[in-house]
């Protein structure tokens, strides 16, 4: 880059899994947009819809450098560090206010340090909820999962099924769509927001969402290389945290949207819309403890120290 401003804008690679209409691509694109209007010599070039790289395998180019900026859900990348597992526990995150506490929280402070171990940061911090879809019946219960081929998103959510007596097809929410008209897949939990961009409403007889009471709470950041970071001017520095801060807030009011907007989205579909209630909460999480909370701590060392960071976050 040039002095003088006469040289093209350092440029940044943003890569994403999703349309261009969903929610976590909005969040790139006021970060995109923000950095442009602040004219320090950056621009940020977003590639969605897993046109960079595929929708898993986003994590290992950019703690190399080879990727400068991704929104991820961070479990995806649990294979590489364990402790991510935890980003995608049921039962864990209670609601959408709750997950923006746990974001400023010692247990997530826990987790960035992990991250910098891989040359990784966090730019805008941000949660997603979702629910469950059957294609031919409702699922509310760990009861109703019983003897289904079920999609889940992330390890701990695989281990609770399997507890409950499902069986896993393991793919990206982009997949859901075909596993469902194909026959492959009988129910599936992933987002609001990833069920109403992909269309899943076409494809499913029921609808359990995100309300009052949510299971599925899945930590979605947009990460950052580190380096790359460091290695950027403090005028560009501060423009990106600018505009983190305002993606921020963005993402976390459209969370709460999305998950009313798509109840409406299903229902004008025709899908039957099922509620979860505290005794069904319940019941998940019981099975979560002796399943999914189990298995982490056994398997990540100091795991049961970042279980209680982050069920110590009221």
């Amino acid at each position: 880059m040039l002095l003088g401003g006469t040289a093209q804008a350092e440029e940044l690679r943003l890569s994403h899994q999703w349309s261009t209409s969903d929610v976590r691509h909005e969040v790139a694109q006021i970060v995109a947009d923000e950095v442009a209007a602040a004219d320090v010599d950056l621009e940020i070039k977003i590639f969605p819809s897993k046109s960079l790289f595929k929708p898993r395998e986003q994590y290992r180019p950019l703690s190399r450098g080879q990727l400068d900026m991704t929104v991820f859900p961070l479990s995806y990348a649990g294979g590489q560090q364990p402790s991510f597992n935890l980003t995608l526990m049921p039962g864990l995150v209670k609601n959408h206010d709750h997950a923006a506490r746990l974001s400023q929280s010692p247990f997530m402070a826990a987790l960035e340090e992990k991250m910098a171990e891989d040359d990784v940061m966090v730019l805008v911090h941000g949660y997603l909820a979702g629910g469950f879809v059957g294609k031919d019946k409702c699922i509310t219960n760990p009861n109703d999962v019983g003897g289904l081929q079920t999609r889940a998103a992330g390890k701990s959510f695989e281990q609770m099924l399997v507890g409950a007596g499902a069986s896993i097809t393991s793919m990206a929410s982009s997949e859901i769509y075909s596993a469902m008209q194909t026959g492959v897949l009988d129910a599936a939990n992933t987002s609001s927001s990833s069920f109403v961009s992909y269309r899943i409403f076409e494809q499913v007889s029921c609808y359990t969402p995100a309300s009052d009471i949510a299971l599925w709470f899945l930590y979605q950041p947009l990460l950052m290389n580190k380096s790359t970071f460091e290695g950027l001017t403090s005028e560009q520095q501060a423009a990106l945290l600018d505009a983190a801060k305002k993606a921020e807030a963005f993402y976390l009011e459209q969370a709460k949207l999305q998950d009313a907007a798509s109840v409406e989205v299903f229902r004008q579909a025709g899908v039957e819309i099922a509620e979860m209630t505290a005794e069904d909460f319940a019941a998940w999480q019981a099975l979560a403890q002796n399943t999914s909370y189990k298995a982490f701590v056994d398997d990540v060392p100091g795991g049961q120290d970042l279980l209680d960071k982050a069920l110590a976050v009221e």
